[in-house]
């Protein structure tokens, strides 16, 4: 590998990385609402209405199209990895309708004429081995020069009609179940300030590059136990539990101490490095989410930090959810029972310690 590949930090050259460079709820809200009404198509089955993490289009009875697209600046400085994660947080929003990836398309913007050429080959080669782990078929792409390096995917799917897991289907008595711990902004954020060593790197970098594609599975032999299903990217933990509660019309109580949370969020949360999406999650969710009186400002950051490439939360039957806790955990997933799903307080979040 060239010097150039090795030497270059990647997170240096944007200002925001990975999913924290979303554009905020608040300003996506402000601009989508003016968006006209689309004709009504039967065969929309998941669309606008529900900010769902994809788009599912019914073909016929026994098959429908999962389309999705997600690009973002790097969020780590090796770029195999960085091409890894992209790819992972690219796929993992078929995999929360429940559906397959079958085809994707690149994604690229680089500065051609002021980067190493081999950068860009390795971003490239780091998403082809991810898109290969899922299954996948790579089919091409576009890319323009640009000074700030992106990079992403456009993903197509298939899941049955009747299989579909929207983030508008949790019912009271649901309980909730995330597949990955969180504190991902904080620990990437604190990696462009150099304050993780490489062995933190190596663990985060491990958690953003996991496929959601065994939590999918796992959770596809729980058929229709499984009420709704979103994954948890750049709005946190409380952002996308917020879309799944205002979309189910449910309320949801989340247990802080039940939530898993990455080595050192804490301590490096107190020192400052809190990314600026995290705030503005924190900031949208005023007047939606409760928490309990023992939670300090630091705790409710870390549970609206913008994740990049984070885990499945899953919406089941409350009868259901130790026997799919338990097979998830059998199969490797880092999956934890964090709270429940109710009838008082729709659209609301109550977070206790």
């Amino acid at each position: 590998m060239s010097d150039a590949v090795t030497s270059i930090k990647l997170t240096s050259l944007s200002s925001k990385g990975g999913c924290g460079c979303k554009i905020g709820p608040a300003e996506l809200s402000q601009v989508l609402r003016n968006l006209p009404k689309p004709e009504h198509n039967p065969n929309l089955l998941v669309g606008l209405d529900t900010s769902d993490d994809a788009g599912v289009y019914k073909l016929t009875d026994d098959m429908a199209l999962v389309q999705t697209v997600d690009f973002f600046t790097p969020i780590v400085d090796d770029p195999y990895s960085f091409g890894q994660v992209a790819a992972a947080n690219a796929l993992s929003d078929v995999y929360a309708m429940g559906g397959k990836p079958l085809t994707v398309l690149n994604i690229v913007a680089f500065p051609i004429k002021t980067l190493d050429k081999a950068i860009l080959a390795e971003i490239l080669r780091g998403a082809a081995d991810k898109v290969k782990e899922a299954g996948a078929t790579l089919v091409g792409g576009h890319s323009i020069d640009d000074n700030e390096p992106k990079f992403g995917m456009a993903v197509t799917g298939i899941v049955h009609p009747d299989r579909v897991k929207p983030n508008a289907g949790a019912k009271a008595g649901d309980k909730l179940i995330l597949t990955k711990p969180i504190g991902v902004g904080i620990l990437t954020t604190s990696i462009k300030k150099d304050q993780l060593t490489a062995d933190e790197v190596a663990r985060v970098t491990k958690v953003m590059a996991t496929l959601n594609k065994t939590s999918a599975e796992v959770m596809e032999r729980f058929g229709d136990a499984v009420h709704g299903c979103t994954d948890v990217t750049g709005f946190g933990l409380l952002g996308h539990a917020s879309e799944l509660a205002k979309g189910s019309s449910v309320g949801i109580r989340i247990r802080r101490s039940d939530v898993p949370v990455l080595p050192r969020v804490r301590e490096l949360a107190e020192a400052g490095f809190v990314p600026g999406g995290t705030k503005n999650n924190y900031a949208h969710l005023e007047g939606s989410v409760t928490f309990a009186a023992e939670l300090d400002q630091i705790e409710q950051w870390i549970l609206c930090d913008a994740v990049t490439s984070g885990g499945l939360l899953i919406s089941i039957d409350g009868g259901q959810a130790e026997a799919l806790l338990g097979e998830l955990r059998a199969a490797g997933v880092e999956a934890s029972l964090i709270g429940d799903v109710v009838a008082d307080h729709p659209g609301h979040i109550q977070v206790t310690v």
